[in-house]
């Protein structure tokens, strides 16, 4: 009797250890893509070992859903819609991956551009066509229900805005004015205080876009929509202000494309269009930008030669060295690299596939794409690894 129920508890402790070894090793982890044109989100399921994706459905947002953010503790996605009314809305992110919506709360603007502090509790968003950014409350469900409770005009075309790692600094991309905008935060009250100086600019015409932090938060690499340089700047610890390093070209020559103009924003009259038809030569579109969890290599999109760029990161210094590019989806809006830094998903506004490569550790070179179907005008790429 005794060495049965010696047998049992064996088999019971062995039963309870493989579950518990399951339940550990296991992490789930999702893609997600706007479709602006067809008003909803794809999400995905990536396997972590093969790269494939398995759908798991759509979720209803509105016509130009566009840019998104997962919360801090990614429970939340938050998806900017830019028809009207303007709104941000809150879904849930379930076990499964499926998107719940849960929450609306009205925008100031039509916002390209969204982030979160690091803290959760607040949400920032850029207006390219309003020239202005602005802050809204997180109540602590993570859901947006309220109107924004700061909103700061800036120059031309505010594109992006992001919390610096330390969650002390935010700075945003204003594209017309050709400025990097730097700012204090205060993460108890949500305010920004502008900092001194205001600003930082690059060389006229190069229009910054995008903006990516080294994983060590020395560096801001800023991406530029109108040169399509990326531009590296140190970040001072205790001040919070950014000193220009150095700037590289992410489209090769040979591509054979002039300096980019700014474009009108969603929804306004194309007022540069003929401007831009009357010269025949192709212009620099550049689009997004990312890093690589362990810091190594830095990738950036440019939307008229369809093309991702290679960048290796040196170690200590932080330079970019432009190693070469890769063909992608058509007009390629967004990117995002995985958290174990072993994918990375692009989406082309004009395709109707996304594409998944796999990085190579040494070299940072992307594999031969797989591609899955997605949505009408699928611009934005946010992954969440759940744990």
């Amino acid at each position: 009797m005794k060495t049965q129920r010696t047998q049992a508890a064996s088999l019971a402790l062995a039963l309870l250890l493989t579950i518990g070894a399951s339940s550990f090793c296991t992490a789930k982890t999702f893609v997600y893509v706007s479709n602006a044109q067809d008003g909803n989100i794809d999400a995905f399921a990536l396997d972590a070992g093969t790269g494939a994706l398995t759908p798991i459905g759509k979720a209803e947002a509105a016509k130009l859903v566009m840019p998104m953010a997962v919360s801090p503790d990614k429970k939340h996605l938050y998806a900017v819609v830019r028809s009207q009314p303007l709104r941000v809305l809150t879904y849930t992110i379930e076990a499964t991956g499926a998107l719940t919506q849960k929450a609306s709360a009205p925008l100031p603007d039509s916002m390209p551009y969204v982030s979160t502090d690091r803290t959760g509790h607040w949400l920032f968003t850029a207006s390219y066509g309003g020239d202005k950014l602005a802050v809204s409350p997180i109540g602590e469900n993570g859901l947006v229900e309220a109107e924004a409770i700061q909103v700061i005009p800036t120059g031309r075309n505010a594109h992006s805005i992001m919390p610096d790692r330390t969650n002390k600094f935010v700075y945003a991309a204003t594209l017309g004015a050709n400025q990097v905008l730097q700012f204090t935060f205060d993460s108890k009250t949500g305010k920004l205080t502008a900092n001194e100086p205001p600003a930082v600019s690059p060389e006229a015409g190069h229009g910054p876009r995008h903006l990516a932090f080294s994983p060590d938060n020395k560096y801001l690499y800023v991406l530029n929509e109108l040169s399509g340089h990326v531009t590296q700047y140190t970040i001072d610890p205790s001040k919070g202000t950014l000193t220009l390093v150095d700037s590289i070209s992410s489209v090769p020559a040979e591509a054979g494309l002039a300096w980019g103009a700014a474009q009108a924003p969603v929804g306004a009259a194309p007022a540069l269009a003929s401007v831009a038809a009357k010269d025949e030569k192709p212009k620099v579109w550049a689009a997004d930008i990312q890093i690589t969890p362990d810091g190594k290599f830095l990738y950036s999109t440019e939307r008229t030669t369809n093309k991702i760029a290679l960048f290796t990161v040196a170690p200590g210094t932080g330079k970019l060295t432009y190693v070469t590019n890769f063909a992608t989806e058509a007009q390629p809006r967004g990117i995002r690299i995985d958290p174990t830094g072993q994918y990375l998903v692009a989406s082309g506004e004009k395709s109707d596939r996304i594409s998944v490569y796999k990085i190579d550790k040494s070299t940072g070179k992307l594999g031969e794409p797989s591609r899955h179907p997605v949505g009408n005008g699928a611009n934005w790429v946010e992954i969440v690894d759940v744990r």
